[in-house]
């Protein structure tokens, strides 16, 4: 048995079950907007087609504008990076990202991302202050969106979407 061991988590699989792919590491060169400077973020990716580069996003993206975990992205092997490199997306998944910044200090980033949670939006936390929440594709985005809109009222947080499925347009 071997356990594998990746942003999300870790899980155990014998050597005859392991999987025919494997995950990578991917670079994403980009401006950011919440940042306001050039910066790079690297992200893991399950290889879905290694002929053709595709691969599938396993995290929901920090900063990496316009995708978000499942979409299926190219990338290449970057000789002046030394790992594999964001080229283009491929197909989106339908899963939304947005980006929350808590700027009330007396709120408790935990607590705000465990309310994400029970309405069935996973999310991943950087620090105290900052975390990022997926809308999953299928799950309605309107009373997402007013709870952010309520706590962003209130002073709570701060939002942004990120990367915004068509299916949850509004």
């Amino acid at each position: 048995m071997h356990a594998i061991t990746y942003f999300h988590g870790t899980f155990n699989y014998c050597q005859m079950d392991a999987p025919k792919y494997e995950y990578k590491k991917i670079l994403f060169r980009f401006y950011s907007n919440l940042l306001e400077e050039s910066t790079v973020e690297t992200l893991w990716a399950l290889t879905t087609d290694p002929v053709k580069g595709y691969f599938k996003l396993d995290n929901i993206p920090f900063y990496v504008p316009g995708l978000a975990s499942g979409d299926i992205i190219l990338a290449e092997y970057d000789e002046e990076e030394q790992m594999m490199t964001y080229r283009e997306l491929v197909e989106c998944s339908g899963n939304s990202t947005i980006q929350v910044i808590v700027r009330d200090a007396g709120k408790d980033a935990t607590s705000l991302r465990a309310d994400f949670k029970k309405a069935g939006c996973p999310s991943d936390g950087l620090n105290e202050w900052y975390f990022v929440v997926e809308i999953p594709v299928g799950l309605d985005y309107t009373p997402i969106r007013k709870q952010l809109v309520q706590l962003q009222e209130a002073g709570i947080i701060d939002y942004a979407e990120a990367c915004l499925a068509d299916g949850h347009r509004y």
